[in-house]
């Protein structure tokens, strides 16, 4: 975020930190490329339906009629109230609650009672990006299995009493308190299973585990050991404790959970701006405006005591679920940035491809090609992968063309004459690196998910409302993009199968442009798309055994004044685009992790921070959501949605 905290942003809640920009780059943004290209076919000057009609997406949003949708569920209409909803011949049932007992000396959820050494051996806060391991390893069980869910950030004053409402309160909490956030943070591993329909978490199970801000973990990977990691408790810059703001993430084709740190910067305090390291700190939003009070009761969290520490955040973390006493490691090999997600394909050569963004105004997509290649046979020695490899960073040319620059010590600018001095330099300052390159500046890159189905990649893009007018086009003519939008990027090759993920250059297209049509310029999708059908702010998705998109999204609420939700369409066919409403969330809440069971006949929601209104405090919350019991605080919860009687999500 920004080195500062505007009077503006003090009511904002704290992953509203992504819509503040902190990169000064001049690099062209998507907005001018797409009115580039239409520059380009002589058509920037026409009306808005002429320049849509240009495009890919408009051609297919004019020529087809009502073009019928595959999905056969009875779309839900939109509302924004204290519960969620889903559609008829569905329901849905609570998985895992913040606070459940994960293990069998851990204690009933009181919210009166909360302590550090009760929250580690429960479920934690703000649930995000949900994966679903298959029971026994290496098998497609649907029934049975392990849930690994990254726990994002914590809202102080939704979960203790006295603090008040709104992102100040969070500055406000005491030392045993922010030992009880700590614990929330991280991610939980929970083994599930499906009994007669029902699915019930397995109590006391040997695999239940929590991963905190506080657990010992390895960094890995070419950055490892750096002079820039070392710290006065961890001399060697190899160890460091903790992993935190973990958002969206992925599972990797061997069984491990790839967790992204987010917003890092937000848990330091201290002045930056007076250290040699300010101009990197600036550049990741590190101030001292802490959004929460622990580089007062915690060292390390304090810049001018330890001004390395932020250095050790913002990586991928890899956890193997399937072995609970294993070390959770930092691959600094994957770049240091705000990651939202991890997204990984083993690609046609062999070789595994990860995909990312970094979601903050104006950053960038990147992608990660390993050295060597996957082996199926050898699980364990996979790792590897993510440590031996090169990190590129993508520009989005005027033609249409996505060209993958690699971000290699010594290439270009990215020497030492720049600051960096080897390929370390330019994994812990990633930002800068890209800034050198070119990089195209996004409007805030979500998750970056390569479909199984049709091959091709699809970025969403949540909003940035700093667009300024002399950036508006034809194709989204806005002042402000206040509701986002998915590009799709098509890797070369004749079909799935053949498509070179590796590759250095690529396609780049638009699938949809947010925002309610008729009401908000530009906003495109099927023609046939109903009046609860469209949707503002996507932010994760994920994709069925038929290759069609869920879009979850976060902020629907302040954009549109409907609640975040799960929207579904076709990628492919006469359906291409259909966006329909399958899921709304209570309001507060942002819909997070969709994720299918391997039959896609259970979807998994994390519902993260129900309750977060302004003016909503831990003694008056606007919604009690799932429980709605007197004095129960809302719960950021898991949620599983199935059809009645049985049959694939979606149909």
């Amino acid at each position: 975020m920004d080195e500062r905290h505007t009077t503006a942003e003090a009511h904002l809640p704290i992953d509203a930190s992504e819509d503040v920009g902190v990169n000064p780059s001049s690099a062209p943004s998507i907005g001018q490329l797409i009115e580039r290209r239409l520059a380009l076919k002589g058509l920037a000057a026409a009306g808005v339906l002429g320049a849509l009609a240009s495009m890919p997406l408009g051609r297919q949003a004019m020529a087809q009629a009502a073009g019928p949708s595959s999905l056969a569920f009875k779309e839900i209409p939109h509302s924004l109230d204290t519960t969620d909803h889903v559609p008829e011949g569905y329901e849905r049932q609570v998985m895992v609650r913040w606070g459940d007992r994960l293990a069998a000396d851990a204690p009933a959820f009181d919210p009166a009672k909360l302590t550090a050494a009760g929250q580690v051996k429960q479920f934690g806060y703000n649930c995000d990006f949900i994966g679903y391991l298959p029971l026994p390893r290496g098998s497609q069980n649907s029934a049975h299995g392990l849930l690994v869910v990254n726990h994002e950030y914590t809202n102080s004053n939704l979960m203790f009493a006295g603090l008040g409402s709104g992102r100040t309160a969070n500055l406000k909490t005491s030392k045993e308190q922010a030992k009880v956030e700590l614990a929330a943070h991280g991610v939980s591993i929970v083994e599930i299973k499906r009994v007669k329909g029902r699915w019930q978490v397995v109590a006391n199970s040997k695999y239940n585990r929590r991963i905190t801000g506080q657990t010992p973990m390895r960094l890995s990977g070419p950055a490892a050991g750096h002079a820039k990691l070392k710290t006065s408790a961890d001399p060697t810059g190899t160890r460091v404790l903790g992993t935190l703001n973990n958002c969206a993430g992925g599972v990797t084709p061997w069984g491990t959970l790839l967790t992204a740190e987010e917003n890092f910067n937000g848990y330091f305090g201290g002045d930056a701006a007076k250290l040699p390291e300010a101009e990197a700190y600036k550049r990741y939003g590190i101030s001292q405006n802490s959004w929460y009070g622990w580089a007062s009761h915690f060292d390390r969290f304090n810049v001018e005591k330890e001004p390395n520490e932020p250095h050790r955040f913002g990586w991928v973390v890899e956890i193997d679920p399937y072995e609970p006493a294993s070390t959770p490691v930092k691959h600094t090999g994957l770049g240091r940035f705000k990651h939202e997600g991890a997204h990984s394909i083993v690609n046609k050569d062999g070789r595994l491809v990860v995909y990312q963004g970094d979601d903050q105004r104006f950053d960038y997509v990147y992608k990660y090609v390993s050295a060597a290649k996957y082996d199926a046979a050898n699980p364990a020695a996979n790792s590897r992968l993510l440590d031996e490899g090169t990190l590129f960073v993508a520009q989005f040319a005027d033609d249409g063309k996505v060209i993958w620059m690699p971000l290699v010590h010594g290439q270009g600018p990215l020497i030492s004459e720049n600051g960096f001095a080897s390929q370390a330099d330019i994994l812990i300052n990633t930002r800068k690196a890209a800034d050198l390159l070119k990089a195209t500046p996004m409007d805030r890159p979500e998750d970056v998910e390569p479909n199984p189905v049709n091959g091709r990649v699809y970025v969403t893009l949540t909003n940035n409302a700093e667009r300024k007018t002399d950036q508006v086009n034809k194709a989204n003519p806005r002042a402000a993009n206040a509701h986002g939008h998915v590009v799709e990027i098509i890797p070369p090759g004749n079909g799935p199968a053949d498509m070179d993920h590796a590759a250095t250059e690529a396609r780049w297209d638009i699938f949809l442009l947010a925002g309610k049509p008729g009401v908000d310029a530009g906003a495109r999708y099927h023609r046939a798309t109903s009046e609860h059908g469209w949707l503002s702010c996507p932010d994760n998705c994920a994709f069925d055994a038929k290759g069609r998109i869920w879009i979850a999204t976060d902020g629907a609420p302040t954009a549109a004044d409907v609640a975040d939700g799960l929207y579904a369409a076709d990628t492919t066919g006469k359906g291409r685009a259909l966006t329909r409403l399958f899921y709304q969330a209570p309001t507060g809440a942002e819909v997070c992790g969709p994720c299918f069971t391997p039959d896609g006949k259970t979807v998994f929601l994390a519902i993260q921070h129900p309750g977060e209104d302004p003016g909503s405090t831990f003694e008056t919350p606007s919604t009690r959501w799932p429980d709605f019991k007197p004095g129960m605080p809302p719960r950021p919860s898991v949620v599983a949605v199935v059809r009645k009687g049985g049959g694939e999500i979606g149909g």
